[in-house]
């Protein structure tokens, strides 16, 4: 075993326990900002996921008969618990992700908020009566724990991710298997030593991470999660679903990779356009499901919006650290890097002008320039790819017609953006964009508003009170009036 790790060494959380691999693996986690081991990580087995699996139906058992009153007040105490080692998480994920330290704490308050918001809104849930048209009987629906939920995470926001499916899973009644990221393991580990301390009910939160084959497909082919939830791509959703598939029904709900656009109009206040703009692809490295994929600035205002973009760009301060203050962080893993270096490449190559960036940075990490690329092709196929980085592809148009065309030519519909002071464009947007959310003139993410999308880019919504739904069985019972 490693020593001298920053974080040391973090075991997988089964059944209450704190437990090393059962055939001794192990994985390194690697600081994005220099390369460094910072902690090692238990890796789990096939064995390991089994007893992961048949404690949590165990779990779920005890948890879902629990009375609410006691139910809410764990989730309290663990809420609780989380504050008092905000610092120490929000430094696990900036180590692991390369994230600032301010950029830390939206994820800490993420998962605290999640926690508390579902603990509110799950004491809100009434039986539904059902009128009957013949008078003959009486009906009403209650709402039930699922069961067993699997959650699957992106490594872009560690905690926030995970909160968005521990807040709901638990409040609804279910336990749940958290399976992070293989690049972002070790805040969630972290919270596994957390629970352990607290001695939360054995088998409701189980948290381990492995190889595809130990893990990702054992979870997805068990009979016993009732729920697979994930936060990831569109292509690891669709293996998801094939795999779980096989063995039995199972309820879904995920949260798959965006191709936003962001519609800049002439009489758009450019000025709030272009730090929005700049702000959502430098904030988290670009590394944002909702981030600006495709720039799409009117002909008048293109020239005044790209400089303005590459003025924000040359002012941004990339590095790590406390200290520093960076407003820019390096990317997470190497293969980023090297993804976001074709999607230049490429660009460049189906007719794009670079204008700013456009390569790694000359430092140990993985650290790549914020980039801006004109691309004269309205309909080049770099145009469908999502980026997940810090690369603004810049596009011209002329009529609100033509925008609306190019934002929905593609497969994915997260989240849009459209700027302009005419109240008709923007109604004129709200109503046939085809993206799960449209934001006007500005941009709000909070856990009560409802986040999700449509066509390729999932099922079901994260946050809000709508997400326990996919946490709820219904069930209707009918009763013959005598």
């Amino acid at each position: 075993m490693k020593t001298n790790l920053k974080f040391g060494h973090k075991k997988l959380y089964i059944n209450g326990e704190l437990r090393d691999a059962s055939n001794g693996a192990s994985f390194d986690v690697i600081c994005p900002a220099d390369e460094q081991v910072v902690a090692n990580l238990a890796w789990a087995s096939k064995e390991d996921t089994q007893l992961a699996l048949s404690s949590a139906q165990k779990g779920f058992e005890y948890w879902s008969t629990l009375p609410i009153t006691e139910r809410l007040d764990w989730i309290d105490k663990l809420r609780n618990k989380l504050i008092e080692n905000s610092d120490l998480l929000r430094e696990s994920i900036m180590y692991e992700v390369g994230k600032t330290w301010e950029g830390s704490a939206e994820d800490l308050t993420s998962i605290t908020n999640s926690l508390k918001y579902y603990a509110e809104e799950i004491v809100k849930r009434h039986d539904i009566n059902i009128d009957d048209k013949e008078g003959t009987h009486s009906h009403y629906v209650k709402s039930q724990p699922l069961g067993v939920v699997v959650a699957f995470l992106a490594y872009n926001f560690p905690l926030l991710n995970l909160g968005f499916k521990l807040g709901p899973a638990l409040a609804a009644g279910c336990s749940i298997i958290l399976k992070p990221s293989e690049f972002s393991p070790l805040s969630a580990y972290i919270i596994g030593a957390l629970c352990k301390e607290l001695n939360f009910p054995k088998g409701v939160i189980t948290i381990i991470s492995g190889d595809v084959e130990n893990v990702g497909i054992p979870l997805c082919e068990s009979k016993i999660p009732r729920l697979i939830t994930m936060i990831g791509s569109t292509e690891t959703a669709q293996k998801l679903i094939a795999q779980s598939s096989k063995t039995s029904i199972k309820r879904y709900s995920m949260e798959c990779g965006g191709n936003a656009p962001f519609i800049v109009f002439d009489d758009a206040d450019l000025e709030l356009a272009i730090t929005i703009g700049a702000a959502l692809k430098t904030g988290n490295t670009g590394q944002i499901c909702v981030a600006p994929n495709r720039f799409f600035i009117h002909e008048s205002v293109i020239d005044a919006f790209t400089d303005g973009m590459v003025a924000k760009f040359k002012n941004t301060v990339i590095g790590f650290g406390k200290e520093n203050k960076p407003d820019m962080g390096p990317m997470t893993n190497k293969q980023s890097v090297l993804k976001v270096s074709k999607i230049v490449k490429d660009a460049i190559a189906q007719g794009g002008k670079l204008i700013y960036g456009g390569k790694p940075i000359n430092r140990k990490g993985f650290y790549f320039e914020p980039t801006i690329i004109r691309m004269d092709d309205n309909n080049a196929a770099i145009l469908q790819e999502e980026i997940f980085g810090p690369i603004a592809n810049i596009v011209t148009f002329s009529s609100k017609e033509e925008v609306l065309e190019l934002a929905n030519n593609t497969d994915a519909g997260l989240a849009s953006y459209v700027f302009s002071k005419n109240t008709d464009t923007l109604n004129y947007f709200a109503d046939k964009l085809e993206f799960g959310e449209v934001q006007l003139n500005g941009v709000k993410y909070d856990i009560y508003l409802p986040h999700g999308g449509v066509k390729n880019s999932g099922i079901g919504v994260d946050c809000s009170t709508y997400a326990l739904d996919d946490y709820l069985a219904k069930k209707r019972v009918t009763k013959a009036l005598i």
